[in-house]
């Protein structure tokens, strides 16, 4: 039977300590960039590569997220009446979008713990897993990118960027071999994976970032696998031993991605983004060029 990835899974139940106290009492997912929530960016962009059913693990303290994507009929209410139409036809949207299935990840076990707590809902077909932080800007939607090898393949997809060596201590790092040619000189098979190497020991600079499509065996090897650094229950090292059962591939993806659970990343995205609105862009740039930086 052919897969398809229909399901999209968020792990969204981290506490945001880099971004306190503004995540004292919201969820860093819910920061904006410009006007919109980080999370919703990549709510967007499953959307847009065919995925129709969204999963958000979340945690204590996490309600802003569910609010976000349900209705507000007080809100709504409130714009229609003052015949603010525009306004309304985006809170609606929002709300519109997607059908949301939420799971609580009760302790903070790591990010393989979060994609098993969304065993249930997943059932035995391939997905995705977003990671809100990364916030990927490309004309074909990154999952999309991933999407295509997936389909051709019907294997495991974890997206990769080339990353400077003195960087590479921060990510996980793929060790890879070419791949067939029929897919490019993107996509590589992965022969092994190294969860924050010494620079001098990473086998290669394809740093793994937040977007993978997954085959539903990743539950049962998450299931096996003992639990790492911390006591938590790692992502890399489940997927380290899928290795084991099936062939994976890395795909380096087209687009700039931006870390925005990073503080300066944020900025820099939310600058970006600024600059690239029709509504925003030419007053911001020409402000920024008063700054005299």
């Amino acid at each position: 039977m052919v897969m398809k990835v229909r399901k999209a899974v968020f792990p969204a139940a981290g506490l945001g300590t880099r971004f306190l106290p503004a995540t004292k009492a919201q969820p860093k997912e819910m920061l904006p960039l410009v006007d919109k929530p980080i999370i919703q960016y990549g709510v967007e962009e499953a959307i847009a590569a065919g995925c129709d059913q969204i999963i958000i693990v979340t945690g204590r303290g996490k309600t802003a997220i569910e609010d976000h994507f349900d209705h507000s009929y007080e809100l709504e209410h409130l714009l229609q009446a003052k015949n603010k139409t525009d306004l309304l036809e985006i809170v609606r949207e929002i709300s519109d979008m997607i059908h949301v299935a939420y799971v609580r990840q009760k302790e903070a076990l790591g990010l393989g713990h979060a994609v098993l707590m969304a065993r249930e809902l997943v059932g035995n077909e391939a997905f995705a897993v977003l990671l809100a932080d990364d916030v990927v800007d490309a004309p074909v939607p990154c999952l999309k990118q991933m999407m295509q090898v997936f389909n051709e393949t019907q294997c495991s997809v974890i997206a990769t960027e080339v990353v400077e060596r003195a960087a590479i201590s921060a990510y996980g790092v793929l060790d890879v071999k070419p791949a067939d040619t029929r897919f490019g000189e993107r996509v590589f098979e992965i022969v092994n994976m190294v969860e924050k190497p010494k620079p001098e020991e990473a086998p290669s600079q394809l740093a793994i970032i937040g977007r993978y499509i997954l085959t539903p065996a990743i539950f049962d090897t998450l299931t096996e696998t003992q639990l790492g650094s911390g006591g938590e229950l790692q992502l890399t090292d489940g997927m380290r031993q899928l290795l084991n059962k099936e062939r994976m591939f890395a795909y380096v993806f087209e687009g700039r991605r931006h870390d925005t659970g990073d503080k300066l990343g944020f900025l820099k995205a939310t600058v970006e983004f600024a600059l690239k609105r029709p509504d925003l862009g030419a007053m911001f740039r020409a402000y920024l060029k008063d700054l005299k930086l």
